[in-house]
């Protein structure tokens, strides 16, 4: 099954405490913990990102703590796969273990805000619709 949606650019070194801020770690809620998915970095992120929708990172997505609220939260808020340059790996095996997709690749920094992307989780492929690549 192809994902589908459009881009969310973020840089290098996202960590935990950008993904779900610790103030919000009281709870284990998952749709509570969506609402406040990327607050810090964006705090209208939760009420504008659409289901289906792709967070971009580049080099170290996930670094910080090892909490598992992180992948929780970015699946509840409706993202539907992470692509970064490179992954923290305590993020990777948490997303990996609750379902959330992730793509490795060098060219996430080719990606741009706003572009519509389609993945396939089976093969690895990623699609740049708007800019026509693959």
């Amino acid at each position: 099954m192809n994902l589908s949606g459009s881009a969310w650019k973020f840089g290098d070194n996202v960590d935990t405490d950008q993904i779900i801020p610790a103030r919000y770690l009281v709870t284990i809620d998952p749709k509570e913990l969506g609402q406040h998915c990327m607050e810090d970095a964006d705090p209208e992120f939760s009420k504008k990102v659409r289901a289906g929708d792709v967070l971009v990172g580049l080099k170290n997505f996930g670094c910080g703590s090892s909490r598992e609220h992180a992948p929780i939260a970015i699946k509840a808020v409706g993202v539907s796969a992470v692509i970064a340059k490179s992954f923290a790996r305590i993020f990777y095996r948490n997303s990996i273990n609750l379902g959330l997709p992730l793509f490795e690749t060098e060219s996430a920094e080719r990606i741009a805000e706003g572009d519509k992307l389609e993945l396939d989780p089976a093969t690895g492929e990623i699609k740049n619709v708007t800019k026509g690549e693959t």
